[in-house]
Parts: C-alpha cells; sequence; structure tokens
C-alpha cells in the first residue's frame, strides 16, 4: 500500500483572498496545492479561524474542485494575536503534541507560504525540532504572461545532516572549536582527543554544570577558561568568566565571597557587596576545588544552581542570576560524601558531565607537542624564540617519556621546566647540560612531594568505605592497605593493563608472558570488584 502525503497548511487570509468567479484568474496558494500535476496530496489539514469560516469554505469548495482526490480536515485554529510569538508557537506546539502523526505510513508536509511571518517562523522551528515530523512545502506564482495559475513549488527536508556541504561545514567547525580546545595543541592521546570532543559538544549544547577532575596541574583551570571562550565565541554566553578557588574561602569571607553580603551583615561588613554568583550572570563561574566549601555554602549553591536565585548575607530580598557552573576537584568527592564532608545531592547536581582531565603521564605520548607549545608561550611572553640543540631534545624527550618521570605537578611541572631552561639558555639554544640540570631538579622535587604524599589509616578506610561500603570493616589491616592502594593506582592509570603495569612493576620482569590485565582482574575480583566499579565512582 502506498504512502499517503499530507499537507498541513493555514489559511492565507490574504493570499487565498477571492469570492467572486474572477478568483480563478488569480493565484491562490492554498487551491494552487491541489493543482500540480505531479503532487499528489492524499489530505490537507487547514488551519483557520472561525472569524475567516466563509473564506475557508469557498477555499476547500475550489480545491475538491482541482483536486477531488484531496481529502480536506478543516481545523479551527483560534489566535488571539496572530502577530505574538509566544502565542502562535503554544497553539502551533499544543496542535503538534495533539495530531496523531503516523510517519511510518504518512509522508507529511508543512506549507510554510500562508500566514503571518510569525506563524512561519514558529512552524520552521517545530518542524527543525522534529516537533512535526515533516518536510516543508514552498509555494510562489509564476509571471502573469507565463499563464500559469498554480505556480512552482519545492520541498526542503530540514533534516540538515542530510546536505552534505552543511554536514561537512558543522564538521570543520566542531573541528575548530576541538583544535581551540586543546589551544591548538596537536595533541596524540586518543582518549584525550576523544574526552575533547565531548567537551566541544557539551560546552557548545548543554547549559548544565560540568564537573572537571583531576590532579592538581592535570588543566582544570584552563579548560574551564576554554569552554567559557568557546561559549562566548558562539555567542552563547554575554557575560564574564568569574573564578574562586574554595579552598582560600573560609567562614563568612566564603559566604561573602559566593553570595555578598548586606551591610552589617557581619562584623566588618561596612558596606553592601555583590558576590561572585551576581558577577558571573550572563556568563560562567568557575569553582576549583568544590570540595572544600562548607556545609552551608554547598546547601545555598544547590538552591542557586537549581531556582537561580539566592539570598546574600543579611539581606530579606533575593537576588536572581543566570550562570552557568563549571566546578573543579582534585579530590574524589565520592568519598567526601561518604565521609559526610560533601552533599551528595549537590554532587549529584554538578556532575551530570564529568571529565576527567589525564595526569601527565597518562598522556606521554602528548609530551612533545606540549613542550612546543610551552616554548611558544615562553616567546610570546620574554619576546626570547628559544630552541633546543638537536641531542638536548632528544635527551629531554627521553627522559620526560620515561616511566621514571614523575611528573607530579603535570603541566604546571612542564611549564616551569621550560621557563627556567629557556631562562637558562638566553638568546642561545638549550643545551645538554641545561637540559641535565633541569631533570635533577624536576626529580629531587618529585622526591620531596613523595616524602609527604603519606596517607593515614583514615584516608584508606574513607576511601574503601567509598568502594566497597561496609564489608571494608571486616578487612585484616593488611588487605585494606594493599586494596587501597590498588584503587588510587587503578585511578591514576589510563586502563586495566596501565595499572597492572604499574603494580607488578617488578615481578612482571620474572614472567615471558606477563598479562598484567589478567592478575589485576583477578586480584579484584576477590573483592567481587571490576575496573569499572573503581574508575566510576
Amino acid at each position: 500500500m502506498p504512502r499517503a502525503t499530507v499537507v498541513i497548511g493555514m489559511l492565507g487570509t490574504t493570499l487565498d483572498q477571492g469570492l467572486a468567479p474572477h478568483r480563478w484568474e488569480r493565484w491562490r496558494p492554498t487551491v494552487a496545492l491541489g493543482e500540480h500535476e505531479d503532487l499528489r496530496i492524499d489530505r490537507l489539514e487547514l488551519l483557520y479561524s472561525t472569524a475567516h469560516e466563509k473564506l475557508a469554505s469557498v477555499v476547500i469548495g475550489d480545491l475538491d474542485l482541482v483536486s477531488p482526490e484531496t481529502r480536506i480536515v478543516p481545523h479551527h485554529f483560534e489566535l488571539h494575536n496572530p502577530w505574538d510569538f509566544e502565542e502562535v508557537y503554544a497553539a502551533l506546539f499544543d496542535f503538534a503534541a495533539s495530531y496523531p502523526f503516523d510517519p511510518e505510513h504518512e509522508d507529511y508536509l508543512v506549507h510554510i507560504t500562508t500566514g503571518t511571518h510569525v506563524i512561519q517562523i514558529c512552524l520552521f522551528l517545530l518542524i527543525e525540532s522534529r516537533h512535526i515530523p515533516a518536510k516543508i512545502i514552498q509555494t510562489s506564482p509564476l509571471p502573469q504572461k507565463e499563464m500559469k495559475i498554480a505556480g512552482t513549488y519545492s520541498l526542503i527536508d530540514l533534516d540538515l545532516s542530510r546536505y552534505d556541504k552543511i554536514a561537512e561545514r558543522f564538521r570543520r567547525q566542531s573541528e575548530m572549536d576541538a583544535a581551540f580546545l586543546k589551544s591548538g595543541i596537536d595533541t596524540r592521546n586518543s582518549a584525550f582527543n576523544a574526552m575533547i570532543e565531548r567537551i566541544e559538544k557539551v560546552g557548545t549544547e548543554s547549559m548544565e554544570p560540568i564537573l572537571l577532575t583531576g590532579p592538581i596541574g592535570a588543566g582544570k583551570s584552563r579548560m574551564a577558561r576554554l569552554i567559557y571562550e568557546l561559549r562566548k565565541r558562539r555567542r552563547l554566553v554575554q557575560g564574564d568568566f568569574v573564578a574562586v578557588n574554595c579552598a582560600t574561602l573560609r567562614g563568612d569571607a566564603a559566604m561573602s565571597t559566593l553570595f555578598g553580603h548586606k551591610k552589617g551583615a557581619f562584623t566588618g561588613a561596612v558596606g553592601d557587596r555583590n558576590g561572585l554568583l551576581l558577577q558571573a550572570n550572563g556568563g560562567v563561574l568557575f569553582l576549583d576545588e568544590v570540595g572544600e566549601l562548607g556545609r552551608d555554602e554547598q546547601a545555598m549553591l544547590l538552591r542557586a544552581i537549581e531556582e537561580k536565585r539566592f539570598y546574600p548575607m543579611g539581606a530579606d530580598t533575593e537576588k536572581e542570576s543566570e550562570f552557568q557552573l563549571i566546578c573543579g576537584t582534585n579530590s574524589s568527592l565520592t568519598e567526601q560524601v561518604a565521609a559526610g564532608r560533601f552533599r551528595e545531592d549537590l554532587l549529584s547536581r554538578i556532575n551530570l558531565w564529568t571529565f576527567r582531565m589525564p595526569a601527565l603521564t597518562e598522556r606521554r605520548e602528548d609530551i612533545e607537542p606540549n613542550l612546543d607549545y610551552e616554548m611558544d608561550r615562553f616567546a610570546e611572553k620574554t619576546g626570547q624564540k628559544i630552541r633546543f640543540n638537536r641531542e638536548a631534545k632528544e635527551l629531554f624527550l627521553t627522559l620526560a617519556t620515561g616511566r621514571d618521570a614523575l611528573w607530579r605537578g603535570n603541566f604546571r611541572d612542564l611549564s616551569a621546566g621550560v621557563i627556567r631552561m629557556g631562562t637558562l639558555a638566553g638568546e642561545s639554544r638549550i643545551t645538554m647540560d641545561i637540559v641535565r640540570e633541569e631533570w635533577t631538579r624536576l626529580e629531587k622535587g618529585w622526591q620531596n612531594l613523595a616524602g609527604k604524599d603519606s596517607r593515614s589509616e583514615e584516608d584508606d578506610a574513607r576511601l574503601l568505605h567509598s568502594v566497597i561500603g561496609e564489608k571494608a570493616d571486616n578487612l585484616d589491616l593488611f588487605d585494606a592497605v594493599q586494596l587501597a592502594c590498588v584503587i588510587r593506582e587503578c585511578r591514576n592509570s589510563r586502563n586495566l593493563s596501565d595499572a597492572g603495569r604499574r603494580l607488578f612493576a617488578k615481578s612482571r620482569r620474572q614472567k615471558s608472558n606477563p598479562n598484567d590485565a589478567d592478575r589485576l582482574r583477578k586480584y579484584l575480583g576477590k573483592f567481587s570488584l571490576s575496573w569499572e566499579d573503581i574508575v566510576t565512582l
């Protein structure tokens, strides 16, 4: 059975006019729909107001004469003001929501020629959003000398993915935006590149909060600003980028900094103050180290996210602020929820889009392009264009990409290293001696940090409770320490195999065919855990 063609259209109160016999001498778009020999219309859904009942009756009768195979279904469609966008869109939306579309058996066309410009725009939006699963049919008259009253028609499909040139343009725009988020760095790590593509899509299509996790120096702050700049370029925000490190906020100063205060709200409040939330109105608010916020600030932040309203300290009236929130953290908020230090409802609200910025040790193939980027930044800041001797660069990259390179400060370490080497090189090239001196400095710093990186039994207990719950209480101290170490190593690794190589770095040398992933999988199985259980928490 052939598919039926259904047209949805408004009665043209001006273009469809004509009651006298000479009406057949003029082009009338609704009647002309039925006059095209190559366009069979099985059903016309005609929308009009009761005020134009007489005209509708004439148009329906004339259309029945020229196209008797077309069944015409009249719909009373009342608008108080057909030029009021809100009223028109709501009425057409309700019509589309209640209409029994059957796209499996029928093809739909929306006649876009008649109706006010507001009606045409609203129909366009509903088609583009697929609330009306249709193509557009646009009709137009021919010059009078051609004497063809039917005129012409054209069909337009708003599924833009069908148009190769448009799809290619969208693809190029997406690639340019992704390159912008990478600061133009030609990164090679496939997992990182895939994450950037997802951030580009989310950053340009969603206003929901974004949570950036990962170790210190992995680039969370820079990524937050780049997301803002991308949205600014796309004209999706007009306001400012407002950032604060929550670890620096304590007591009344935290409330005042974020939400503002009225004069006299606390000792030292000598005048009114607008907080950062109000300053970020229309823009982006970046809360770095969000896990450091106090419980009271967390509660107020949750309400501000959901309702876009909040009370400044000491105020009786609310303030409103429409901002996009980006949060950063280098700690596990899940662990903090388990320890009672972070609100579970706030975490649920801010981790709709969560992206983990990987450590530099997880992207060793990206060290070389990032090294070139840092050298270009140094040249911009100082006016000195520095270069390595060939042997010096080979040595630096060999050391930097080796397993012994800890990069505890991640990109901050790399940036600081380039600044030091560039400064020592002056106008000349970076030599082997400069590289060796810098590497000694880096290693010494990492060793000093390692001595301060001890963790307490309480830290291990909180981590284990966040992963295995009450089962942690029944673990021997030996098992608890070992499992906590394994969990942390997994969360700092790219995949199961990478974690296994780190954990079994010594014993694997004694095996002819080491299968680190399988060894680690079996170890986790003792505790009924999988890789996904650990890294997705």
